[in-house]
């Protein structure tokens, strides 16, 4: 599956070191390693890096940052952690590209998934898009994972500048050490002059990302879900999602004994399948870990034990505890029919025989999907469509 994301192979040099990237379009900076990366390195000789021995890269897209600090010193433990498994997937494609082995690359949304401490650096590139609140807990959180001589090296675009510096400025018992800046970004090194042990807050569990509550209506149920930010839907539904819930309407309860919600996003979809047809087993997949666990959240709110919920943070498909009885699969716009075709012919393989998968996404995507189906290149028939407004959701049986 991961071929079918592949863009090229970016060269970057950095000082004497070379290496060579693996990157796909769905990333940030697939055309060069952007310049707030590179910015952010060269601030780097300005920290005691020679004692410094464990980093931590938070969001670290395809590794430029954090790999390309492992090849200065393979001495070096670096853990590289993201809430994208595509970008976690890359950057493990990239570590063994360039021979880097002393490497631990696996999914976290912000620090809540980083499982050691007492790092030496922390390095972020923090997305423009992040927010006030995410920025806050990435500037403010790291104090748990840094050793007591630790140090944090950040970049960020130059109109949040200030803010960083407002928050920084909230800290009291914090130095910053460098603030540089081009017409473009601005880096930030600072330590924490305090030495007392602090345990690390959960930006999850704690409400981070909770935004307000939405009063969803289907069929005869009503039921609430909790928006997250930085995730779609979070005040109304889509189109894609009401054509889903169209097409939901005639399902039979009786055969659903395993449901599979792919890119689940709040959890509209798997919230209404879950209330109107009590599934045995809901499993979630996606590549954003933000979705995947508003989605678990959703459903145990509504009910759902957490014994009948399983989240897979991939770009794949895991093999099945039991074959699917029904699966719901809006379709991401910006992958695209070859993308969207492969990933149904492999799922495929693991339905009941008499299971239904739903698709929903633009007309256009989903009429090019059904085109491939009806020509033979796909394992699914198509049988149902809905359309609304450029959108559609199409219903398709195995073969």
């Amino acid at each position: 599956m991961q071929n079918h994301y592949f863009k090229k192979t970016l060269t970057f040099k950095h000082e004497d070191k070379t290496l060579q990237f693996r990157v796909s379009q769905e990333l940030f900076s697939s055309y060069e390693v952007d310049a707030g990366t590179r910015f952010l390195l060269r601030t780097l000789d300005q920290l005691p890096l020679e004692s410094g021995r464990r980093v931590l890269d938070v969001g670290c897209g395809y590794g430029p940052l954090g790999l390309t600090l492992q090849k200065l010193d393979k001495r070096r433990t670096m853990h590289l952690v993201d809430r994208d498994a595509l970008a976690v997937n890359f950057a493990q494609q990239n570590a063994a590209f360039n021979n880097l082995h002393n490497v631990q690359i696996y999914g976290s949304l912000g620090y809540d998934g980083v499982t050691e401490q007492e790092f030496d650096l922390i390095v972020s590139n923090i997305p423009g898009k992040a927010g006030e609140d995410v920025i806050t807990h990435l500037v403010q959180g790291a104090r748990p994972f840094l050793a007591k001589e630790g140090h944090v090296a950040l970049v960020v675009v130059t109109p949040l500048a200030p803010l960083v510096e407002t928050i920084l400025a909230g800290m009291p018992d914090t130095a910053v050490t460098l603030k540089e800046s081009t017409a473009n970004h601005t880096v930030f090194h600072y330590h924490f002059t305090d030495k007392s042990t602090v345990d690390p807050q959960p930006a999850f569990a704690g409400g981070l990302y909770w935004r307000d509550q939405l009063s969803v209506d289907y069929r005869k149920l009503n039921f609430t879900m909790q928006a997250s930010y930085g995730l779609p839907e979070f005040d109304t539904l889509s189109f894609t999602t009401r054509l889903l819930f169209n097409l939901l309407n005639d399902v039979p309860a009786k055969q659903i004994e395993h449901l599979l919600v792919i890119n689940p996003g709040q959890g509209h979809t798997a919230v209404a399948a879950w209330l109107s047809l009590h599934p045995q087993q809901v499993t979630l997949i996606d590549r954003d870990l933000l979705a995947l666990k508003t989605t678990a959240h959703n459903l145990q709110q509504n009910s759902c034990p957490v014994t009948r919920i399983s989240q897979h943070h991939q770009i794949g498909l895991p093999e099945l505890p039991a074959p699917a009885d029904l699966v719901l699969h809006p379709l991401r716009d910006s992958e695209g029919p070859r993308l969207a075709v492969a990933r149904l012919n492999l799922l495929a393989e693991q339905l009941s025989p008499n299971a239904t998968v739903l698709i929903a996404a633009n007309s256009h995507l989903i009429s090019q999907v059904e085109q491939q189906m009806k020509k033979g290149n796909g394992r699914l028939k198509p049988h149902k469509r809905k359309k609304r407004k450029g959108f559609s959701a199409l219903s398709l049986f195995p073969k």
